[in-house]
């Protein structure tokens, strides 16, 4: 079976989940997205979380048995094991295209987005838990995060930044993994540690909807997006890139995120369509990922097109809009959303517990 998805596919980029609930890895329904729709990874986050434990009674047998594990243990425990069981379904990719491809997510704790220290203490403890060689730990590109990854790359974790937004933003998650490559390569160490850097585009689009004239409207996220994927272009032809390549590096890979069409107005693809470009990923809700395999179209690889993305640009600019400060803006909203979720996640887990109990 061949469909826009698979031809996605096989123009090389890769299309990952994002989404996960226990009843989707333990029944058929991962494989069978992964043979319909050429799924070829997953990601999670605590909303993702949060509303798979509380949209069912999949988890309750296993919170009881978490006995007194405080909440955010008994989490991490339910996460590892639902990981578990998806990366068990991706791993023939990932043994097929060398770690390429194939990857899980799991993300630290929301509430250490401004600590490194912590940070990279609990990440270093889940990848442990864990002990899966396609688990990226998901960790923010927050000022303090950043730190976090240099050192956690340094220290043989795959990471997925995960609350990229800008250019700026993006440039600083590309430098701080070259500079635990480096600090590898000075050290002696192996230099395959891979990473993907998630960039979130819908919410540009969100948040500036009611401030955009109509022919303005769900256009500033594909601008940022064209301007960062320049930006991963000029990075992957540079001599400290290649020079990290020739001692066996690979390249941080570009990933869309929050690519799920917000506008009821506008095509439920259109963050798919036009991100179109090789070596990058698109993680996908599960509905826009069937609605592109539907009705989805190929076009033509993201180019740069600098003229007509720095003019795009400039109308927002003139607008009020300027990229970064509002991209620190959507950061720092972003994370405090994910707050939100991780408490709401702990909570109800602390209900069932007492429930239990």
């Amino acid at each position: 079976m061949s469909n826009s998805a698979h031809d996605l596919s096989r123009s090389g980029q890769s299309l990952w989940l994002d989404s996960i609930t226990r009843a989707m890895v333990r029944g058929d329904g991962l494989r069978a997205l992964q043979a319909q729709c050429a799924l070829s990874g997953l990601t999670s986050n605590p909303t993702i979380f949060e509303q798979a434990i509380r949209g069912g009674r999949d988890y309750d047998a296993a919170i009881r048995a978490g006995g007194g594990q405080s909440p955010e243990q008994v989490f991490f425990d339910l996460a590892i094991e639902d990981l578990r069981g998806a990366a068990a379904v991706f791993a023939p990719i990932h043994q097929r295209t060398r770690g390429v491809d194939g990857w899980v997510s799991l993300e630290v704790s929301p509430l250490l987005a401004d600590d490194a220290e912590t940070t990279i203490a609990q990440a270093l403890e889940l990848h442990r838990r864990a002990a899966l060689p396609n688990l990226f730990i998901k960790v923010p590109g927050t000022a303090a995060g950043v730190r976090a990854i240099e050192e956690l790359i340094f220290r043989g974790v795959p990471i997925n930044v995960t609350l990229l937004f800008s250019p700026e933003q993006y440039q600083a998650a590309a430098e701080a993994y070259l500079r635990g490559l480096e600090r590898r390569l000075q050290a002696g160490l192996d230099l395959d540690v891979a990473s993907v850097a998630s960039v979130f585009i819908s919410r540009w689009d969100v948040k500036v909807a009611g401030q955009v004239p109509a022919d303005l409207r769900n256009r500033l996220g594909l601008a940022v997006a064209g301007e960062i994927y320049a930006r991963y272009r000029a990075l992957l032809d540079t001599p400290r890139l290649q020079r990290l390549q020739n001692f066996g590096a690979r390249p941080q890979r570009l990933l869309w995120a929050s690519t799920g069409t917000k506008d009821p107005q506008a095509s439920d693809v259109l963050y798919v369509e036009n991100l179109i470009a090789p070596l990058t990923v698109n993680t996908l809700p599960e509905a826009t990922l069937r609605a592109y395999a539907d009705h989805g179209r190929m076009r033509a690889p993201m180019a740069a097109q600098d003229a007509a993305r720095e003019a795009l640009l400039q109308r927002f600019t003139a607008l009020g809009l300027a990229v970064e400060p509002l991209g620190m803006t959507l950061q720092r909203e972003g994370a405090a959303a994910f707050v939100k979720s991780w408490n709401a996640l702990l909570e109800g887990i602390a209900q069932r517990q007492g429930a239990a109990a």
